[in-house]
């Protein structure tokens, strides 16, 4: 199975609608891209209509720290927080098949992309500059955005991170329109992509 193809057929057949039914996901649908892109709001109703559990790594690091995001990256740092990150993932990832958010900078870690290449499916939900500031503009909780202006911020992270998210299985645009039109593309995406049908690699395999 190449990459390339299951490009070229997840991006043609994404404008499609697609019965939930029709399509039951072997391995766990990963959902990354940037903040704003829509993760969670596409996550729960892709879960919804694929009957499978919903999980958002953030909201699992929190449980697990008994801290926000927020608060671990001002106590602790980027770097701790991105190592529970890691952890929190890939003990996720070890579950039965499910939908789950990630982070926005959750897919450049080498570490945490290979084992959601080993054991999941990846959606990158794409969304232009000006998609993601009128999203992030509702929530005050983004702590990379306290770092200077917001749209200074989104364009070194578009410039930096979009590169890298682009390696994920399926590329899905997420603009201003419905998201049960973005969820259809999504599902008709992942019953077009051969990984998505392939169950985890087991462990120990590379």
């Amino acid at each position: 199975m190449q990459k390339s193809t299951a490009k070229i057929q997840t991006r043609s057949k994404a404008r499609a609608e697609a019965p939930a039914t029709a399509f039951v996901p072997n391995r766990t649908i990963v959902l990354v891209g940037l903040m704003g892109a829509g993760k969670t709001n596409i996550g729960r109703r892709l879960a919804a209509r694929l009957n499978l559990p919903f999980f958002d790594s953030d909201c699992e690091i929190e449980a697990a720290a008994g801290e926000t995001v927020e608060e671990i990256f001002r106590n602790r740092g980027e770097a701790v927080f991105r190592d529970g990150e890691r952890r929190v993932i890939t003990r996720l990832l070890a579950q039965p098949a499910h939908v789950l958010a990630t982070g926005g900078g959750a897919f450049m870690d080498p570490a945490t992309r290979a084992e959601i290449a080993r054991r999941g499916v990846s959606v990158w939900l794409r969304a232009d500059i000006d998609t993601l500031l009128t999203r992030v503009a509702r929530r005050s909780n983004r702590p990379l955005l306290k770092q200077g202006n917001p749209r200074a911020v989104l364009t070194e992270l578009i410039e930096r991170r979009y590169p890298i998210y682009a390696e994920a299985d399926i590329t899905v645009d997420s603009g201003d329109g419905a998201a049960d039109l973005t969820a259809s593309r999504t599902i008709a995406a992942l019953a077009a992509c051969p990984r998505a049908l392939l169950p985890p690699e087991p462990d120990g395999q590379p």
